[in-house]
């Protein structure tokens, strides 16, 4: 009898082997996907100045670059939750280090 069972054969291009590097991930969502943007920054922070009179504003930018955009539909999004989440239980029993920075490690 054959197997009714659905399973993806995914390729890497080669030039996307060693992946991209990112500082941070913004997520949000349309009413169709929801959309995972990829950042890195493009150089250290610096004091945040009012365009119009030249003037520090107190605050702090740092210049940064969405890298790579992500859309993944709405039914995706649990497996994606629930497969971070294996990763990163395997990567702390790995590392010994917590999510949260504590944990000694090696």
């Amino acid at each position: 009898m054959a197997s009714s069972e659905l399973r993806l054969q995914v390729d890497l291009p080669t030039e996307h082997e060693t992946g991209v590097p990112a500082d941070f991930a913004s997520v949000w969502h349309t009413s169709a996907s929801f959309v995972l943007d990829f950042v890195a920054a493009k150089s250290p922070a610096k004091a945040a100045v009012d365009k119009a009179t030249g003037a520090e504003t107190g605050g702090r930018v740092m210049p940064a670059r969405v890298v790579s955009r992500v859309r993944i539909p709405p039914q995706q999004v649990f497996e994606l939750a629930r497969a971070l989440t294996q990763q990163l239980d395997a990567w702390e029993r790995e590392t010994g280090h917590k999510a949260d920075g504590s944990g000694t490690g090696d």
